[in-house]
């Protein structure tokens, strides 16, 4: 056996596991999946059935309600989330605030909390009688409360503000750490060219961040079309599937409703055709030409 020979066989030694465990828990499922959304029937009593299952989603109005529903999180909230992160990195990036640590710190930690716990708390902070309502009526900003909850458009809004105070803090940290690599040399000499903060912030950090920004916009956008926890704890997709969204119908087709596994699998691959649709169009708008 030759010298490269042996090389190879010893190269393959080390990646075979883990090549073998990626295929059985990543690969394997995503083909069964494909193959199971060709498939439907009640439990695991399935048979072939085609493109039949395809068809049915142009035609399912809770799909539709789902993908509405989950298109509305991913245009308000994601954009609002990504300029809020970008806002807060800029201020705690500044030499001049106190208690920064503390301050990263406190934006960053909801991240890092359960997400059923706090989800519950939202949950019991927008009841009809809960903090929110008290503090607004006690501030004479509202006369009676608002129905967070049960009201189609105050319950989106909730599930927003639920995702964006969650998830602010973890893109704030991405932009953090890439302006804390950007020279300060180049902010000197724009001051010195007169620039504004203003024509800075536009000028210099956003061209900088740019590839930070392309990053957290595409993982905030996957991780909204797979939005599941936050509206099943906090609204569990009422009121009247006002906030039901792909995963949780998912979730239904799988395990509230007959199980329907074939069709649960077909509405699942409509989450990656919409992830790899948005993601090429978030490409495109930024204008990076490997996309």
């Amino acid at each position: 056996m030759s010298h490269r020979m042996k090389s190879r066989m010893i190269g393959w030694s080390f990646v075979l596991l883990s090549v073998f465990l990626i295929s059985l828990f990543y690969f394997y499922p995503m083909v069964h999946a494909l193959i199971l959304s060709f498939q439907s029937g009640a439990g695991t009593n399935l048979q072939f059935v085609g493109f039949d299952n395809y068809i049915r989603l142009f035609k399912d109005p809770t799909f539709l309600t789902a993908v509405r529903n989950t298109v509305v999180y991913l245009i308000v909230q994601v954009p609002v989330m990504i300029i809020l992160a970008l806002f807060l990195s800029v201020l705690l990036n500044s030499k001049k605030l106190k208690l920064k640590g503390w301050f990263r710190t406190a934006i960053f930690l909801p991240c890092v909390t359960s997400l059923v716990a706090y989800a519950v708390i939202f949950k019991y902070l927008f009841a009809n009688d809960g903090f929110v309502n008290l503090m607004l009526m006690n501030l004479s900003i509202i006369s009676s409360p608002i129905q967070w909850l049960t009201d189609p458009f105050w319950a989106k809004v909730t599930i927003i503000i639920a995702i964006t105070w969650r998830w602010t803090g973890y893109n704030m940290i991405f932009y953090l750490s890439a302006l804390q690599n950007v020279d300060n040399s180049i902010y000197e000499a724009a001051k010195i060219d007169g620039a504004s903060s203003f024509q800075q912030f536009f000028k210099i950090t956003i061209p900088m961040l740019k590839p930070i920004i392309l990053f957290t916009t595409i993982t905030s956008t996957i991780g909204t079309l797979q939005l599941f926890d936050e509206v099943m704890n906090i609204t569990g997709g009422g009121p009247g599937n006002a906030t039901l969204t792909i995963s949780q119908y998912i979730y239904n087709l799988s395990f509230q409703y007959t199980p329907d596994f074939g069709y649960a699998a077909t509405v699942s691959y409509a989450i990656v055709v919409l992830i790899v649709f948005f993601s090429i169009l978030q490409f495109r708008v930024a204008g990076d030409k490997n996309g």
